[in-house]
């Protein structure tokens, strides 16, 4: 049972979710690389030698502490989304690590992000995969309460 907004009774809620999630992640890849260079600076360039796992670990920070926080990254902040749990509250640190968790290993293997794309483009709730598994939603924070 989910206490989240129903999309054909409160469509607004969802309206344009999915694309708003693309441009956020956009933006956060942009605010994670940016982290990624700076900390390359600081590492006085060592850091170029491990750019993957460097750039991972930022970005694997970057979003548990973000969605932790407030539940959106500075991405989905900027753009009006924000994710909830099942009864639409917001996402404590242990649920921000399990969808962070999903989101690398689904970004991690092509076939699955693409069907998680695929599920955001053709739900009623632009659910991913991560977010169908635990039960998360993205919802547009203008409409939330």
């Amino acid at each position: 049972m989910t206490h989240l907004p129903h999309p054909d009774h409160q469509p607004e809620f969802y309206d344009s979710v999915a694309m708003k999630r693309l441009f956020a992640w956009v933006l956060d890849t942009i605010v994670i690389l940016m982290l990624s260079v700076i900390i390359v600076m600081l590492t006085a360039f060592v850091g170029v030698f491990i750019w993957p796992l460097l750039y991972l670990v930022i970005g694997f920070i970057y979003r548990v502490s973000t969605l932790a926080s407030g539940s959106a990254t500075w991405g989905m902040r900027f753009v009006g989304i924000e994710i909830r749990d099942a009864y639409g509250a917001r996402l404590d640190a242990g649920l921000a690590l399990a969808h962070t968790a999903g989101y690398t290993f689904s970004m991690a293997l092509p076939v699955i992000q693409a069907v998680s794309a695929i599920m955001m483009l053709t739900s009623a709730r632009a659910q991913g995969l991560t977010d169908a598994l635990l039960g998360t939603v993205a919802l547009n924070k203008r409409a939330v309460a």
